[in-house]
């Protein structure tokens, strides 16, 4: 994606090179307004598109937050209403003058925001797990960064607003790995909803699993796994079998956290794969640049399963 059709007096401009950040520690992100006087913010790499809100025709037993469906270029899609979702709808308010078509986790969806306000580019390493922030909002909120006005950005964890709106993504049958109990997998993700998935998977495959929940957590107990591995004249191999890694994190994303295991020779022969609900293809190039072994789409559990296997059964 690189581009943004906007009826906004040109708001959003066109923004070649955004696969340029891969592997730079910068996200960009699209601050928004609620209409409550705080700001909010979401990944530019979720949002195909931003326009004024337009008719939604509204749909029975829908789950709470949707407004309603709309075509679009010839797709329905559901819209919802991010304020309702977050609590902090005022009742009898208007839903928003303005939509954000978000595409992420193979959904489109259209959030209904007050406003959009513009694009910011940050360093991951400004943006920290959010903290002191009202309680019910909280659970939607996955991290928080600061504007140079001093202004606090809620960087909104659309994962979770999927889940909650929509229901979890069922788990099916997955089939034991053979001598599954002799594997170690390392995985970090910032998203609870997003962790609480990948240890379903993990536990139905039978493998041994721990976790991390930002990239330099992730990237500090890598490193402190494999000084543990050299003092015991062990390989990090006989500790660790495979690595699965969020894209975008607080503090380092998924790239730079590639980068650095991969320039790292303690830990040459362990895959990793980077597990994602950035879908497009941009992206999948994005992780092949930093050398990724695999790229898996969130969240799909059997296809997360079926990556996971061979992967795992080459280094037995």
């Amino acid at each position: 994606m690189s581009s943004f059709n906007s009826d906004e007096s040109g708001l959003l401009n066109v923004v070649d090179g955004r696969t340029n950040l891969a592997g730079s520690n910068r996200m960009e992100i699209l601050l928004f307004s609620l209409g409550t006087g705080e700001t909010f913010g979401i990944n530019v790499f979720k949002v195909r598109e931003v326009c004024t809100a337009p008719f939604i025709t509204r749909t029975p037993n829908m789950p709470i937050g949707v407004e309603g469906l709309i075509s679009l270029r010839g797709n329905v899609i559901p819209v919802l209403s991010l304020a309702k979702i977050l609590g902090l709808a005022q009742p009898g308010a208007p839903l928003g003058g303005s939509m954000m078509v978000t595409e992420y986790s193979k959904r489109t969806l259209g959030f209904l925001v007050d406003s959009v306000d513009r694009i910011i580019r940050v360093e991951w390493d400004k943006v920290r797990a959010p903290d002191n922030i009202s309680s019910n909002v909280q659970s939607y909120i996955t991290a928080i960064t600061e504007l140079p006005d001093g202004k606090l950005v809620s960087i909104v964890d659309v994962e979770t607003v999927l889940a909650t709106t929509f229901g979890d993504a069922v788990v099916g049958n997955i089939a034991p790995i053979a001598g599954g109990h002799e594997y170690d997998i390392f995985f970090v993700d910032d998203s609870g909803v997003a962790r609480r998935k990948i240890a379903e998977v993990l536990d139905k495959l039978g493998v041994k699993h721990k976790h991390a929940i930002n990239g330099l957590e992730a990237w500090t107990r890598l490193q402190g796994i494999a000084g543990h591995a050299q003092q015991c004249g062990r390989q990090v191999g006989e500790e660790l079998d495979l690595i699965l890694v969020d894209a975008e994190m607080p503090e380092m994303d998924g790239y730079v956290l590639t980068r650095n295991i991969k320039a790292d020779p303690r830990f040459n022969g362990i895959p990793v794969v980077m597990h994602s609900s950035l879908s497009s293809e941009a992206n999948r190039a994005m992780g092949k640049q930093v050398g990724v072994d695999a790229y898996v789409a969130k969240f799909d559990a059997d296809a997360l399963a079926d990556t996971l296997r061979p992967l795992l059964s080459k280094g037995h």
